[in-house]
């Protein structure tokens, strides 16, 4: 059963910084794509970064420079660092694997930055 668990949202003044985590079980971690997401209420889920086979990374024209995906997988964890966080960042994050050609979704953590 694979699950995907994301962590380390919360609230933030623009300018600042946040980490997030996510922890995906049940699943080959190092070999499987996987990518952080966000949607605000009334717009589409959008990609914000992912990292694909071979660790290639790609990043959203918004956050280019600002954010970081990595991974870790003896910890079987991805991360997202969100530096110069901007009110437009505001968003519920998701963390999005995909194994056995099967995308599977976290619940989602809120990220709330104050201008």
């Amino acid at each position: 059963q694979v699950q995907v668990v994301e962590s380390g949202g919360g609230l933030v003044q623009a300018g600042g910084s946040l980490s997030l985590s996510c922890v995906a079980s049940g699943i080959i971690f190092s070999i499987s794509p996987m990518g952080w997401y966000r949607q605000v209420p009334g717009k589409q889920r959008e990609l914000v970064a992912r990292i694909i086979n071979g660790g290639s990374t790609n990043y959203a024209d918004s956050v280019k420079g600002r954010f970081t995906i990595s991974r870790d997988n003896a910890k079987n964890t991805m991360y997202l660092q969100m530096n110069s966080l901007k009110h437009e960042d505001t968003a519920v994050y998701y963390c999005k694997v995909n194994w056995r050609y099967v995308d599977y979704w976290g619940q989602g953590t809120q990220v709330t930055v104050s201008s």
